[in-house]
C-alpha cells in the first residue's frame, strides 16, 4: 500500500493542474539536495492532489521531495509512491560500472554535465533501468548497448527518451 501525505490545506485560488503548478513541481524535484545520477522521480498532478513516483537511493531524498511539494501553493495532497532502493555493494559498484561504460561512450558524456543529468541510471538488485531524454534514438542506443555490456548486469530496460525537435 502506497504512503499517504496530507499536506495543510491550501487556501489558494490557484488551480494545481495549471502548467504552472507542473513545473513548479518538477523544480522542487530536479532541485532535491541529494537527487542524482542514480535516483529518478517522476509525478502526477491532478486537481489538488500530486503523485510521485520514482526509485531514490537515500529514503531522506524521498521524504524530502514530499516535503518539498506539499508545501506548493494550491497542492492539498501528495501520495508518495517513491521506491527507496535496497542498500548492496553488489548494486552499488553495478551503478560505478555502469555510470563509467555509459558517459565514456561515444559522445554520451554531454548528458552527465551539469547539476541534474539527462540520463539516470537505476539499478534495483542488478537490473538496470535508463530513465531520462537524449537528443536522438542513436544516443539512446549507444546508451543501452554500454550499460548491456556491463559485467554483473542481470537485464538493462531502456526508458530513454528521444527529445523532439533537434
Amino acid at each position: 500500500m502506497a504512503p499517504l501525505a496530507t499536506a495543510a490545506p491550501g487556501n489558494s485560488s490557484r488551480d494545481a493542474s495549471d502548467p504552472v503548478v507542473a513545473k513548479e513541481v518538477r523544480k522542487k524535484l530536479v532541485t532535491l539536495p541529494f537527487y542524482g545520477v542514480f535516483d529518478n522521480l517522476a509525478f502526477k498532478v491532478d486537481g489538488d492532489t500530486v503523485t510521485l513516483f520514482g526509485h531514490v537511493t537515500r529514503p531522506t531524498t524521498r521524504k524530502d521531495a514530499e516535503r518539498r511539494v506539499a508545501k506548493i501553493e494550491g497542492i492539498d495532497r501528495v501520495i508518495n509512491k517513491i521506491e527507496v532502493l535496497p542498500v548492496s555493494s553488489f548494486d552499488d559498484s553495478i551503478r560505478v560500472r555502469t555510470y563509467r561504460a555509459v558517459f565514456r561512450s561515444g559522445g554520451l558524456y554531454r548528458y552527465a554535465m551539469g547539476a541534474n543529468p539527462s540520463i539516470h541510471i537505476v539499478v534495483n538488485r542488478g537490473h538496470v533501468t535508463l530513465e531520462g531524454v537524449v537528443s536522438s534514438e542513436m544516443d539512446s542506443r549507444l546508451a543501452y548497448i554500454a550499460a548491456n555490456g556491463v559485467p554483473g548486469v542481470f537485464s538493462v530496460t531502456n526508458n530513454l527518451r528521444v527529445e523532439r525537435g533537434s
